[in-house]
């Protein structure tokens, strides 16, 4: 399978390898066997693990990732926030996972998608994520945009290369920040220790988000996020490095957490972006859920 992408601006001065690795969610010693074997090109020619890339770059790969089977339609209820011709907006319960991946080989959102649209989700260049545009972690709860047509595919994955979608969430973090907003700027990268964790890299992929104090809490604080950029788990990462990490957060967070919730008391929240068939503006919010909420009351009582 060929794949092909003109870089961003947030593959400057990235390591093909590094970039690649995330792209194609593999690790980055596949990436670099995939290099050495002749499969990438940058700019038409072969291209070793450790070029660096530029923004606007054309990258290929010839790569077919590991499938068991395609998805098929499963009867999973959906809480539907916003529908039209194109995309279809979800509020995602928190515990289920986006797509197929080991360990999961059903029972995810795109089951469920395919049942609820009859089929009709966007193909994408992996054919296990049909429709999926960005992703949540499997225990963050909140909205999501798929794509029903090319039309809503195209446009969507062209707002959030532009940062013009709009995904805000909230999180209740231990501590306090010492000031009432502002900005993270942290490359992220895979943990190079771990596969299944993200860290703090010099030559990761550029990553900002946005935060401000919604509430101040004996020992915790509800921050309100914004994201600039979506890289794997980058709210989670980024609190968690500047030393407020978000409670219950079993890979980035504090040990001895004892709230009602399972996984990070993380929620998104709103999602505004652009209709991909006239360009009106679109905004869709989804209320914390009951377990966020009965995490903020423990959190309120505790002195």
């Amino acid at each position: 399978m060929m794949y092909e992408w003109v870089t961003d601006a947030a593959a400057e001065k990235t390591r093909l390898d590094v970039w690649l690795a995330m792209v194609l969610d593999v690790s980055r010693s596949a990436a670099q066997k995939l290099c050495k074997a002749g499969a990438v090109t940058v700019e038409g020619a072969p291209a070793k693990a450790n070029t660096v890339l530029r923004a606007g770059m054309f990258v290929t790969a010839e790569y077919t990732p590991k499938l068991e089977a395609l998805p098929e339609p499963q009867d999973i209820p959906l809480d539907v926030r916003y529908e039209d011709e194109d995309v279809v907006v979800i509020n995602k319960a928190r515990g289920m996972v986006v797509h197929p991946s080991p360990g999961h080989a059903d029972g995810t959102l795109v089951n469920a998608l395919l049942f609820y649209t009859k089929g009709h989700l966007a193909e994408m260049s992996d054919p296990i994520r049909p429709g999926i545009v960005h992703r949540l972690d499997r225990d963050t709860s909140g909205l999501l945009v798929a794509a029903k047509t090319p039309r809503g595919r195209d446009s969507l994955q062209a707002q959030i290369r532009a940062h013009s979608a709009g995904r805000i969430y909230y999180a209740l973090v231990h501590g306090n920040p010492s000031n009432e907003r502002g900005i993270i700027k942290l490359s992220l990268g895979r943990d190079a220790r771990d596969r299944l964790r993200q860290a703090v890299l010099p030559d990761g992929r550029d990553a900002t988000t946005h935060f401000t104090v919604v509430e101040r809490m004996p020992h915790y604080a509800l921050l309100r996020l914004a994201l600039e950029t979506g890289r794997t788990h980058q709210i989670r990462v980024h609190l968690s490095y500047i030393g407020y990490p978000i409670v219950q957060d079993p890979l980035y967070g504090r040990k001895r957490d004892r709230f009602p919730i399972e996984g990070q008391a993380l929620h998104a929240a709103e999602l505004s972006f652009d209709r991909p068939a006239d360009g009106e503006r679109i905004t869709v919010t989804a209320p914390w859920p009951e377990d966020f909420a009965a995490c903020l009351t423990k959190a309120r009582e505790e002195a």
